[in-house]
C-alpha cells in the first residue's frame, strides 16, 4: 500500500503513497478531506477511463499527492491500524 518514493512531484503536490484501486483512492481521499488536507490522486495506465466507464479501477494502481507542507500530517492521518489491536476493543451492547 505504501510506496518508497520520496517527495516526488505532481500536480503541485508530493507523493504520498500508492493505492490498488479507486475504492481505497476515494477511502483515502475522504479521510484527508475530512482532516482539512487536500489531495489529488494519479492513475496510471487506463485506470481513470476504468473508473469512468465502469464506475472503479482495479486494473492499475493509483498514487496519491498532497501539499509538500502537509506531507507529515498526512502520513500520520493514514497509518495503518494492525487488526490485532482492535481485537482488546469492548462494545457497549456487548458485541
Amino acid at each position: 500500500m505504501f510506496g518508497v518514493k520520496e517527495h516526488k512531484e505532481w500536480g503541485g503536490g508530493v507523493y504520498l503513497c500508492t493505492v490498488k484501486d479507486s475504492m481505497e483512492a476515494d477511502i483515502f481521499e475522504s479521510k484527508l478531506r475530512s482532516e482539512g488536507i487536500p489531495c489529488i490522486k494519479k492513475y496510471r495506465g487506463a485506470s481513470n477511463f476504468l473508473e469512468i466507464a465502469m464506475g472503479k479501477s482495479v486494473a492499475f494502481p493509483i498514487e496519491i499527492f498532497v501539499p509538500e507542507e502537509t506531507l507529515e500530517d498526512a502520513r500520520n492521518i493514514i497509518v495503518a491500524v494492525p487488526l490485532e489491536e482492535c481485537e482488546d476493543v469492548k462494545f457497549e451492547d456487548g458485541v
